[in-house]
């Protein structure tokens, strides 16, 4: 039985390329979801729902497809941190975030709507960040564009200057945890 079609509902060009790397052909069709941020719920449980309602947005207008929607959350003990509404906000982000050790959460939802099938999973990534001082803070926001980042920044972008350690999944922390999707994805691509 031929799979059905991937389509990503992300225009993230690290989910994009993290994708690709898998050798899975896919495309892209952005999703039009709104994202919760509530601060009863954990991370885990936030980013599990923005990827479940950016799949179904999608996966409406394209049942027979299977959808895969994303979300990543960077979470330190119980304070959320989306992206960045501005740069004062994210150098405030990474001012709370430095010296310290924080989770970066990604909740994954695979959905083929015609077959009423649905995988839905969470990676967690512990980073810990190196201690700064204000000038570097303001030295890495100059080198990245902050503001389309969980947390404010990119480890894939000058990461090196601000991450002391990664203890888990570092596609996870780049926006899609590909260890744990390729053994999600083998279910539909063949794997049944």
């Amino acid at each position: 039985m031929k799979p059905p079609p991937l389509i990503l509902a992300s225009t993230s060009p690290r989910r994009l390329e993290l994708l690709r790397g898998l050798g899975v052909e896919f495309q892209v069709v952005p999703s039009d979801a709104v994202e919760i941020h509530n601060e009863e719920l954990t991370a885990q449980e936030v980013s599990q729902v923005n990827a479940y309602r950016k799949a179904r947005a999608v996966a409406k207008k394209f049942p027979d497809a299977l959808v895969l929607g994303a979300d990543t959350l960077v979470t330190l003990d119980t304070a959320l941190f989306g992206k960045p509404a501005n740069l004062e906000d994210a150098y405030r982000m990474l001012k709370q975030l430095q010296g310290k050790t924080h989770q970066v959460v990604t909740g994954v939802c695979l959905m083929q709507l015609r077959s009423h099938q649905q995988r839905i999973f969470v990676e967690s990534t512990d980073v810990t960040f190196r201690p700064l001082e204000a000038k570097e803070i303001k030295s890495y926001l100059a080198k990245i564009n902050p503001l389309d980042k969980a947390g404010a920044y990119a480890i894939q972008e000058h990461g090196a200057e601000i991450v002391r350690e990664v203890s888990g999944s570092y596609s996870n922390v780049v926006g899609l945890p590909v260890e744990r999707l390729q053994e999600a994805l083998a279910f539909w691509m063949g794997g049944r």
